[in-house]
């Protein structure tokens, strides 16, 4: 995994903008760098190293290809380089290097545009066809990795951070604060969800997406070259049958992720995604195979799942490192920790997952594998049997229906219930919010923003259903490409790659997303199981105690008691400082009646007090660099 950047322009561009861009990603590459810039001086490219496949100096970056023709810069992993090298050397393709980057640029000479179809990882790449004069760029099927963009003028230019791109002196720091606002109020809209990005002259491709900008006139065409259709013959495969292929593909997937010239690690929370990961890692290793697991602890408190962890890492082979993040520590780390972030962060548990990286860094292990994206493949959380019941009476299932329901409403009593809120919300919203600010009661984030601002975002994009797909899988596609995971997906690649550390997420291969959502609703969610194909498919391979966990967690530090603690002050703070209180956004008011409940102890308040803390050191640690 590393940092690229490149710049396109009508005139000779200057080499120290370049330099700038991919110096201020060191941290995605601290193994090297490289600069190539055309012969006419119109087109640059830059890369930041870290060395994953192939140490040696063959494999650096950018690489220009035997011909001369092609050069490439290009962030991530091809974890089917070994396979398609093969494939490539049988049409007559020759290699200098070892590298998973040389069977890239390989496969775009043998295939052109079509090679993506073909490559099984997650990337972000930008490749140069001197002859054409044209630039091909692309992203990968989930958009794990990032490919930002701005075009001013008779200039193109591409990273893969804001900040790279924030240097340059024709894209000014402008930002949407609406749309920023809207990624407080619900992360899945706003920032990660559209080409349009926070900063209003920087777009990003989303994932699936490709582009080739024509260096000659700088006009850019974008396009998606992958998408999840139901496969008939996946949709006829019985129950079991269903299951076996599953767990064959996701062996597969941790198989190939495995492939490494570095040490590979995992994270490993106790919950049942991060636990069938490690476990199925233990069946791919020799015995006896030293394998380090990375756990992030939150001792005394309900967060805590080291129980569920312990199951996995009994045995040989398995070494455990655990860090406790702590509230102290991160009001210590904050200005960094917005650095690396580059955007607000929707709760605590994405500084747990840092420190889990940084634990990795301080032991040596550069790759980490992940369960990322389990949740939002699989049917991972409860209220997910609301579209699982809907699915089921589309399909006239009433007999399931008839038998699950009750069973259903006794393990998950919230799972279908409506809304705590529902009767209130029917009040209208000028009201609520009006009784709010005067009584200082609620939590919700828009009592605490100025109504006509608050109005502005209740217009929520709402989650609308895919014809392609049953109810139950239309939220899972959804959530995967276009909501939740994407988000997701941009808090594990900041937060990896500020410590330097490269996260592989098993779930994340297309090849699952392609069996899961053309299975029927049941294999997903019946029997009252949430993931239920991932915990038929770990029978055996899975401790029972983990596999059976109907009670899901999430990695997450109790939030509420560090606002009751040194978040106080720090929220304090940032409440009663100038730059909120001039703002003109929030209603201040309402805010200090948020802190006096607090000091009185009354809970759940502090997930909202959050989002206006991220918001002023967004724009205190991150936004003033480039002011």
């Amino acid at each position: 995994m590393c940092g690229i950047a490149g710049i396109v322009s009508s005139g000779r561009i200057n080499g120290e903008l370049l330099s700038r861009m991919i110096n201020i990603q060191s941290h995605r590459g601290p193994d090297g760098e490289g600069v190539w810039i055309s012969p006419d001086g119109q087109v640059a490219l830059g890369h930041r190293r870290l060395a994953i496949i192939d140490l040696s100096d063959g494999a650096r970056q950018p690489m220009i290809d035997i011909s001369g023709r092609y050069v490439i810069t290009y962030n991530g992993e091809i974890y089917n380089y070994i396979e398609l090298r093969e494939e490539l050397k049988k049409l007559g393709a020759s290699f200098r290097s070892q590298s998973d980057t040389e069977v890239l640029l390989e496969a775009y000479k043998y295939w052109g545009i079509n090679c993506l179809e073909r490559l099984n990882g997650m990337f972000a790449f930008a490749i140069y066809d001197q002859t054409e004069q044209k630039l091909f760029c692309a992203r990968d099927r989930y958009g794990e990795k990032p490919f930002l963009f701005a075009k001013v003028k008779d200039f193109f230019a591409f990273a893969s951070e804001y900040k790279a791109l924030l240097t340059l002196p024709d894209i000014p720091p402008d930002y949407d604060e609406i749309r920023l606002l809207l990624g407080l109020y619900n992360a899945s809209f706003g920032l990660d969800s559209d080409n349009d990005t926070v900063f209003k002259a920087i777009k990003q491709l989303k994932p699936s997406e490709a582009m080739i900008v024509d260096t000659g006139n700088m006009e850019c065409k974008i396009w998606r070259y992958w998408d999840v259709y139901p496969n008939e013959d996946y949709a006829k495969l019985t129950e079991m049958e269903a299951i076996e292929l599953f767990r064959e593909l996701l062996i597969d997937s941790v198989r190939i992720r495995l492939r490494s010239d570095v040490p590979v690690g995992s994270c490993l929370s106790g919950g049942l995604d991060s636990s069938a990961i490690v476990s199925i890692v233990k069946k791919c290793l020799l015995p006896q195979t030293p394998y380090h697991c990375f756990t992030g602890r939150f001792p005394g408190t309900h967060a805590d799942e080291w129980e569920y962890a312990q199951e996995v890492v009994k045995g040989d082979g398995i070494i455990s490192h655990v860090t406790e993040p702590t509230a102290e520590k991160f009001v210590e780390e904050l200005p960094d920790f917005i650095w690396f972030n580059e955007l607000p962060v929707g709760s605590s548990s994405q500084y747990a997952q840092w420190c889990v990286f940084r634990l990795a860094k301080e032991n040596g292990v550069t790759v980490l594998l992940d369960g990322q994206g389990g949740d939002e493949l699989l049917g991972g959380y409860e209220q997910y049997f609301k579209v699982y019941v809907e699915s089921l009476k589309e399909a006239g299932e009433y007999k399931r229906l008839d038998r699950e329901l009750p069973e259903i409403r006794k393990r998950y009593p919230l799972a279908l219930a409506p809304p705590v809120r529902a009767l209130r919300d029917r009040l209208p919203f000028f009201l609520r919010h009006y009784v709010a600010r005067k009584l200082g009661k609620g939590s919700n984030f828009l009592f605490g923003l100025r109504r006509d601002v608050a109005e502005k975002l209740r217009n929520e994009v709402l989650r609308e259903r895919d014809p392609r797909f049953s109810p139950l899988c239309s939220a899972l596609y959804k959530d995967s490409f276009g909501r939740y995971l994407t988000t997701l997906l941009r808090y594990g690649d900041r937060n990896s790659m500020a410590h330097s550390r490269e996260v592989r997420l098993p779930f994340c291969d297309h090849r699952l997303a392609e069996l899961v959502f053309s299975l029927p609703p049941h294999y997903l969610m019946g029997e009252v199981q949430t993931k239920r194909l991932l915990r038929e498919a770990m029978r055996g391979i899975l401790p029972e105690k983990i596999r059976t966990r109907w009670n899901k967690r999430g990695f997450l530090p109790p939030q509420d008691l560090w606002f009751s603690g040194p978040l106080f002050d720090l929220a304090k703070d940032v409440i009663e400082s100038r730059s909120f209180t001039q703002s003109g956004i929030w209603e201040i008011s309402w805010w200090r009646k948020v802190l006096k409940r607090i000091q009185k102890k009354e809970s759940n308040l502090g997930w909202v007090l959050w989002q206006p803390l991220m918001f002023e050191a967004w724009r205190k640690y991150f936004l003033v660099h480039f002011r």
